[in-house]
């Protein structure tokens, strides 16, 4: 049992010893073959062939323990099972190389010793090229086969192209048989529509000389219908023009009584706008004075703190001194209390001294007056002290006094700056209010002069549009007119000779009937209504030859004149085309697809711009 697992061409690079290298494709197959009988192993085969030569065969079989010896030899890293998968992607990989110039995966096909063709073994080797060297990932060794291999090889090659050209010999067999039915139904098929046809073409024959003589009848009561609708039409315009005048006149009356409205309402929103400017100017210069007010009056509040700081600092200073002279006073009070009562103990120690001693004092009496002048010097000095810290306290006291006043002034002047600063803040505040009130009524102001203007130049677009449209509809009138004349002058000769002989007749008939017009009015009144005039020329030949007259009269009717209804177009005009329509405004383009007898159009001199 096998299974193919590749078997695809691809570019291989043919090396031998005596010759050049060159590139050749080549098939390569890899097939996996399964034997049971009589011991379950599994053999990978390698075949190389040429499709261009049947004589190129190189076969490999590998089995699994010449595989285990491969791997030693090559240092391979997969076992049996993965080894062909493995190889493919190798070999994948150089397909997806070939059309490139240089590149990095190509196969090898060397022989060592002879050229590959002289049944020589083969190495096969899968190629990588880096910028370093050419590193082989994978080499086998193919030995050529021999004659009984190339005649299986043969005989396979040639049963697969029998089966091919019997296949293909079936093939052809059936596509045969398959357009040989096609065609036979197709000729039936066409036989039978050539027979519809001809049926077809009698009839449309038949058909079409039955119309043409029912037409050339309905043709004669339209042209007499169309006179009657023309002079009804001529004095329609008439009454539509004076109509169109009248409502052209009333609407440009309104329009320009609108446009002095907006004019002075322009007029009246610029002086506005100039006043609403100039008080802006003014309440931004009077922001500018205020907030410079602000500022001095903040660098004076500042200022006014800096020295609220420094008197504070000056006052708890004095206080300071005033409580240290306090205590030094009580101090020199109390020293002056204990050397009084130290006076009247010595006085009393004198006295009691002088009882007792009066003797052994004397010698020492003056010693002690010595003393106590001493004492009294030093009591006098003391006082002397006092007094003087006394007024030195009582000047503190008054600059205190001074200094609180003082205090209590700029403390006042701090508050009514602050009030004054707020008043300031809030006038500010209101001004800037004012000015943004006043920026947002100059805008509103502004978009309404803008939605003016743009309803003004509309008013004037649809004037001009209507002046354009009025002239067109004069021009149209005067050509109606123009063209009414000319066919009426073209008919007296036509009506005095009706009195001649009928041949006569029946031939100024025909000629009526060729330069005749056929008139269709079309009125549509959806929103917009639009009246189109436009002319069809009906050309008819009148069939005089002496065949078809006897006796003076003619026998044969006019020839079959060609009608519009290939074209989609009426035969004659319905009572709906002329009905007078209250919601319809004026023409516009209203003969803007007219064309005249015998192909001429409108000239272009009637329609300005």
């Amino acid at each position: 049992m096998t299974e193919t697992l590749f078997n695809k061409r691809l570019r291989v690079h043919v090396k031998c010893k005596d010759c050049e290298e060159r590139r050749a494709n080549i098939r390569v197959s890899i097939e996996l073959q399964l034997t049971t009988n009589p011991v379950h192993k599994r053999d990978l085969l390698v075949r190389l062939t040429d499709d261009t030569d049947p004589y190129f065969l190189y076969n490999l079989a590998i089995s699994e323990e010449d595989f285990q010896s491969l791997k030693v030899q090559q240092g391979l890293l997969v076992d049996f099972a993965s080894f062909p998968q493995k190889f493919i992607d190798l070999l994948n990989q150089c397909i997806s190389e070939e059309d490139r110039d240089h590149p990095k995966f190509l196969l090898q096909l060397s022989s060592p010793s002879s050229p590959v063709l002289d049944h020589s073994p083969a190495n096969l080797n899968v190629v990588e090229t880096n910028a370093f060297k050419h590193l082989t990932h994978l080499s086998l060794k193919l030995l050529h086969g021999t004659d009984l291999e190339l005649k299986k090889y043969l005989a396979v090659c040639l049963s697969t192209v029998k089966e091919e050209k019997q296949q293909l010999e079936k093939r052809l067999t059936k596509t045969e048989d398959d357009l040989s039915r096609q065609l036979s139904y197709a000729q039936q098929t066409l036989s039978e529509k050539s027979r519809e046809l001809d049926k077809l073409r009698s009839e449309w024959t038949s058909q079409t000389s039955a119309l043409s003589s029912s037409h050339s009848q309905d043709l004669t009561a339209e042209r007499e219908k169309a006179l009657e609708t023309q002079t009804r039409l001529q004095q329609q315009n008439e009454q539509l023009r004076r109509e169109l005048e009248g409502a052209h006149t009333k609407s440009t009356q309104q329009l320009q009584s609108r446009l002095g409205e907006l004019e002075a309402s322009n007029r009246d929103l610029t002086e506005k706008r100039y006043k609403s400017e100039s008080i802006i100017r003014d309440l931004k210069t009077k922001l500018v004075g205020l907030e410079e007010e602000s500022q001095r009056a903040k660098q004076q509040i500042l200022s006014l703190r800096r020295e609220n700081s420094t008197l504070d600092t000056e006052c708890h200073e004095r206080e300071r001194q005033v409580n240290q002279l306090q205590t030094r006073l009580a101090v020199l009070e109390q020293e002056i209390k204990d050397k009084d009562q130290l006076v009247l103990r010595t006085k009393e120690v004198l006295e009691a001294t002088q009882q007792q001693k009066v003797n052994s004092v004397e010698g020492n009496a003056e010693s002690k007056q010595l003393q106590i002048g001493k004492l009294e010097a030093t009591v006098k000095c003391l006082s002397e002290e006092l007094i003087k810290a006394n007024g030195i306290i009582k000047k503190l006291q008054g600059e205190l006094k001074g200094l609180a006043g003082k205090i209590k002034m700029k403390n006042t002047v701090t508050v009514s700056q602050e009030k004054v600063l707020q008043e300031t803040q809030e006038r500010l505040h209101t001004a800037q209010r004012d000015l943004q009130d006043t920026q947002q009524q100059l805008k509103h102001r502004e978009e309404e002069v803008s939605k003016l203007k743009e309803q003004l130049e509309a008013s004037i677009q649809k004037l001009d549009e209507s002046r354009e449209v009025l002239k067109t509809n004069e021009n149209v009138i005067m050509w109606l007119n123009k063209q009414l004349n000319e066919n009426q002058l073209s008919r007296k000769p036509e009506v005095i000779g009706t009195f001649e002989t009928p041949s006569a007749l029946s031939a100024s008939a025909g000629q009526r009937m060729g330069s005749a017009s056929h008139i269709m009015v079309c009125t549509k009144c959806l929103g917009k209504s639009e009246l189109q005039v436009q002319f069809n020329p009906m050309s008819a030949k009148s069939d005089m030859s002496p065949g078809n007259v006897r006796d003076g009269s003619p026998t044969a009717p006019h020839p079959p004149l060609p009608s519009n209804k290939e074209n989609r177009e009426p035969a004659g005009l319905e009572s709906k085309y002329f009905e007078k329509r209250e919601d319809s405004i004026p023409l516009r383009g209203l003969l803007s697809g007219i064309q005249l007898n015998k192909g001429k159009s409108l000239p272009s001199a009637y329609f300005p711009g």
